[in-house]
């Protein structure tokens, strides 16, 4: 059996996307495979960060990986979506209350 695994680190903008393919040791983290995949640059230090994870499930750096796993770097956001879909939804009301 092999003592390496094999894993993607992914970071995506909506302009760009980078992804590294890497062979880590076995019981690698996450933040060591983010580190090895040179986009730590990403990773930012705030509260407000978006964090990592693996698949789309948040996690924390420390986290130990498996051989196939997808680590992604999450951007934090730049507005609530539910706060976006409420000014979305009141600018309708008002638009059909003008057209009726």
């Amino acid at each position: 059996m092999s003592d390496t695994m094999q894993i993607e680190v992914v970071w995506v903008t909506p302009v760009a996307q980078e992804l590294r393919c890497l062979t880590l040791p076995l019981g690698s983290t996450l933040q060591q495979a983010v580190e090895a995949a040179g986009l730590n640059q990403h990773l930012a230090p705030d509260a407000d960060s978006g964090g990592v994870g693996v698949y789309g499930r948040l996690c924390a750096y420390d986290e130990p990986l498996r051989h196939g796993d997808r680590v992604e770097i999450y951007r934090s956001l730049t507005a609530d979506p539910k706060e976006v879909r409420r000014q979305r939804v009141q600018q309708m009301r008002a638009d059909k209350k003008r057209e009726g």
